[in-house]
């Protein structure tokens, strides 16, 4: 039996499953005890291990490798469209059939998607298992965090001898970052790393046109680097790729997590390059408060006051690094932005590419429950 767009009674009822599929995994979103228990601390952690412990023994990125074959499938396949549409093939049936093909692709994508980690966007997560709640916070909790932040920033680096920061190797970075996590999970078990998979991007530069410093493959387990950025960043960025194969797939929960296993470095570069990104955080959330108040007056002054506070290096390093990416940045990586925005948006961050920021929220509730940062 056929439909009367050539599409077998199998065909309707293999779309009608795979729907009801996507449907179920929404649904979820509503039962975040339920994604908690049973996904993200029960089938999660020994999925990603073993996609972690298949991917490690590779030398390229699996996941990138992957993106690769995706975007050839859909160029092909939109080469293929309009050779048929000026072909004179573009029938209604031709047309209900693409369009069959289309979400059943689709449905399997998003099915995948959630299984093997977007689940994690659905969990309680980070707040449940340390007990904290973040609470709306005022100008001088940002403040004062910020003032501790530029002490922590000052005081590290003058623990790094050379006024020009050293070039770790990638490998020693990524080597440091999972005993970071080693001893983090002596205080946090459900931080424990395993089976190490972190790889350089093949597309590094793709990120001045994009404007990533590292992401996760969802598909493959893999963490990604850019390797082409400033050194002094890596560490922590690398740490935050981390708690993405962790299961932590909120961006500030993520950015939480890296902090929580870069502070326990021994080394003061590492903790060096987690500071001077939540400062940037901290400050960013600061110039926002008080701009929202109007007070331009101490607006002006919070950010006169935080340039004299900040060590000269410290300004010197900071400026280098706005230097690099404001020489590289192209002009289409906004338009990348607002997709990546979107995608946030529809993954339960409300305040999309914005939510990088919230780690602020996270960082006020810790320090005001253990009295440190």
């Amino acid at each position: 039996m056929r439909t009367a767009a050539n599409i077998t009674l199998k065909q309707s009822m293999s779309l009608i499953f795979l729907g009801t599929i996507a449907l179920v995994l929404f649904g979820l979103s509503y039962f975040p005890f339920l994604v908690e228990t049973w996904y993200s601390t029960l089938w999660y952690p020994k999925l990603g291990q073993i996609m972690r412990q298949i991917t490690a023994k590779l030398s390229f990125s699996l996941g990138d490798f992957g993106y690769v074959l995706l975007a050839i499938y859909l160029i092909v396949n939109i080469i293929r469209f309009f050779i048929q549409v000026a072909g004179g093939q573009f029938s209604k049936d031709w047309l209900i059939l693409a369009g069959y093909k289309t979400l059943r692709f689709s449905l399997k994508l998003y099915i995948f998607f959630k299984l093997l980690w977007g689940l994690n966007y659905d969990r309680e997560g980070i707040a449940s298992q340390l007990y904290l709640k973040p609470k709306s916070y005022t100008v001088e909790d940002v403040s004062n965090l910020t003032n501790q932040l530029i002490d922590s920033l000052n005081a590290n680096r003058k623990l790094i001898p050379d006024s020009i920061l050293p070039l770790p190797s990638i490998e020693k970075i990524k080597a440091e970052a999972i005993d970071n996590y080693a001893k983090v999970s002596k205080d946090y078990a459900f931080l424990i790393y395993k089976n190490q998979s972190v790889k350089a991007s093949l597309f590094s530069e793709v990120g001045d046109y994009v404007g990533f410093t590292g992401y996760f493959n969802p598909f493959s387990g893999e963490a990604q680097l850019r390797t082409d950025i400033p050194r002094v960043l890596i560490p922590y960025v690398c740490s935050h790729e981390m708690a993405h194969q962790l299961g932590y797939a909120s961006e500030s929960e993520a950015n939480f997590v890296g902090y929580l296993a870069a502070s326990k470095s021994a080394n003061a570069y590492t903790r060096y390059s987690m500071y001077l990104e939540l400062f940037s955080y901290a400050q960013s959330e600061e110039i926002f408060q008080y701009g929202r108040s109007k007070d331009f007056k101490a607006f002006d002054s919070i950010l006169k006051q935080n340039r004299i506070r900040l060590d000269t290096l410290v300004k010197k390093e900071r400026k280098e690094i706005r230097e690099f990416f404001r020489k590289r940045r192209k002009s289409v990586a906004p338009a990348f932005n607002n997709l990546y925005d979107q995608y946030l948006k529809l993954n339960a961050q409300e305040k999309g590419i914005e939510s990088y920021d919230q780690v602020i929220g996270w960082l006020i509730a810790y320090k005001k429950k253990y009295g440190k940062i």
